[in-house]
């Protein structure tokens, strides 16, 4: 068996063709969503994702900006300005991209935010909408697209075993909820477990979908896999390796080699889930602007 690569790019390129037409016609109404990212600090990686984020938005005719601070900017500077976007009313969305500097705690900038400004779907009272299925809440970009990912891959999880491999605030938690919701595209039986599950294999060889966030190289081998099992792989790192042109390559959370042999469909690292989530942050900030007006 040779799994079915499932095309993140692709899927994620559907999606912002959907947004466009939204965006569209919220413009013929008088509203131009808005996203504004603020960014701290020179770390590449997050220089990066904000271009990216930042292009997608241009893209599809939307309003975008990123605000620049200095990483020894005071952390009340950062509050200050939060207030200021909390109450422009041309602002739908704010995005803090993380990690913030060490003298800055992210929990008290996270409480900052005004919820329904909160994008990336992490305010404890989006938190809490996600929990108890309430959808005027935004639900976290990556745990999202993972579920779009499965609905349009046609790997509905419906009445499925969903094996979640992670625990985080960030991915495995929110997925599993987005999961196990009575609703279209979920309605699954859920297990959560994580690399200090007992016997890991023994769960995740049950698993008829396999969503991997456990934050490890290539942490899930080809024999934990059940046959013909939906393999999500969310996991992005970075490994040493002397014949690539940069001296590293990415490599997900699952063996993809040996995965990819057992499995049924695959998500690739990377093009697989990372294109979802800024797609996804594209469709927050719509429903942002919808929701506003």
């Amino acid at each position: 068996m040779t799994a079915r690569i499932i095309d993140g790019t692709a899927i994620g390129k559907q999606i912002r063709a959907e947004l466009k037409a939204e965006v569209e016609a919220l413009k013929a109404k008088g509203v131009v969503p808005g996203l504004t990212v603020v960014l701290v600090g020179e770390d590449p990686a997050s220089q990066v994702y904000v271009r990216m984020k930042g292009k997608a938005a241009d893209e599809l005719g939307m309003r975008s900006d990123t605000i620049r601070l200095p990483a020894d900017a005071a952390e009340a500077e950062l509050l200050s300005l939060l207030d200021g976007l909390n109450a422009n009313r041309a602002v739908h969305g704010i995005l803090v991209q993380l990690p913030l500097p060490g003298h800055m705690d992210s929990s008290k900038v996270l409480l900052r935010m005004k919820p329904e400004k909160d994008v990336d779907g992490f305010h404890p009272v989006n938190v809490g909408k996600l929990v108890i299925g309430d959808r005027t809440g935004f639900r976290p970009c990556t745990p999202a697209g993972v579920q779009e990912l499965l609905i349009r891959s046609g790997a509905d999880p419906g009445g499925k075993h969903v094996v979640v491999v992670g625990r985080s605030l960030i991915v495995g938690r929110p997925v599993a909820n987005i999961l196990m919701q009575k609703a279209p595209g979920a309605n699954a039986t859920v297990t959560v477990a994580h690399t200090g599950t007992r016997d890991l294999a023994s769960i995740t060889r049950q698993g008829e979908i396999l969503v991997v966030a456990a934050g490890r190289p290539e942490v899930i081998r080809g024999a934990m896999i059940r046959p013909g099992a939906v393999v999500i792989d969310v996991g992005v790192n970075r490994v040493d390796d002397p014949a690539a042109e940069k001296g590293y390559r990415l490599v997900g959370d699952v063996n993809f080699a040996e995965a990819v042999e057992v499995a049924s469909q695959i998500t690739p690292v990377p093009g697989g889930v990372g294109p979802l989530t800024i797609a996804l942050l594209m469709r927050n900030t719509v429903q942002a602007a919808r929701q506003a007006a």
